[in-house]
C-alpha cells in the first residue's frame, strides 16, 4: 500500500474510533437598543456579527491557555457600510464616530458556558452623531485613543441598521455574545 493511502486509512481508523469528527465554531449575535430619554425603547437591532481573523487567533490562543494575543479593550462606532469581512478593509472600523471609544461596562467582558458576552451603554451625549450609527467593533487597541481602529486591532465587526442617529438624550446599548460550539 502506498504511504498516502495508507494515511487515508489512519484517517478513517481515527474517526471510527470516535464515530465524529469535532467542527467548533464561534457564533457571533449583537444587540443594539436606543431609549430615549424617557427611558422608552426607540430602536431595537439585532444581527450576527462576524468574528474576524484576530478574533480567531484571540479565542484559540486563550483557549490554549496562551497570553500571546492582546484581550478586548472596549468597542467604537462607526457611520459606514463596507460588506463585513474576516481579514481587509470589511474587519476594520470604516467610518469611525468621534468620542465612541469606550472601555466595556463594568462586569464585561464575561464568559458562562462556552458564551462570551461584552456590552456597552453609551450614555446620553456620549457619541452623538446626525448621521445613522451603521457599524460597530470590538476592539484590542488602546481604547483612550480616539480614532479608527485597524482590521489588526478588531475582534468582532457588525453592520447595524435600524439605529437612527443619536441625540444628546439618547442611551445606546450594545450586547454582543460570541457562542463557542463544538460538534
Amino acid at each position: 500500500m502506498s504511504r498516502d493511502a495508507l494515511h487515508v486509512v489512519d484517517d478513517l481508523a481515527l474517526d471510527r474510533g470516535t464515530g465524529r469528527t469535532d467542527g467548533v465554531r464561534i457564533v457571533g449575535h449583537v444587540v443594539a437598543e436606543m431609549f430615549g430619554p424617557d427611558g422608552v425603547l426607540k430602536a431595537r437591532v439585532e444581527s450576527h456579527n462576524l468574528i474576524t481573523a484576530v478574533g480567531d487567533q484571540l479565542y484559540a490562543s486563550r483557549g490554549a491557555g496562551l497570553t500571546s494575543s492582546a484581550v478586548p479593550t472596549g468597542m467604537k462606532l462607526g457611520t459606514g457600510s463596507t460588506a463585513v469581512a474576516k481579514t481587509g478593509a470589511g474587519a476594520a472600523l470604516v467610518t469611525y464616530l468621534s468620542g465612541s471609544n469606550k472601555t466595556f461596562d463594568a462586569t464585561f467582558p464575561s464568559a458562562t458556558g462556552g458564551v462570551a458576552t461584552y456590552k456597552r451603554t453609551y450614555a446620553a451625549g456620549e457619541a452623538t452623531t446626525a448621521s445613522a450609527i451603521t457599524e460597530a467593533v470590538i476592539v484590542n487597541d488602546t481604547i483612550a485613543t480616539d480614532a479608527t481602529s485597524a482590521a489588526a486591532a478588531t475582534i468582532s465587526r457588525v453592520l447595524l441598521t435600524g439605529i437612527v442617529s443619536t441625540g444628546a438624550t439618547y442611551t445606546l446599548t450594545i450586547t454582543w455574545t460570541h457562542t463557542i460550539l463544538g460538534a
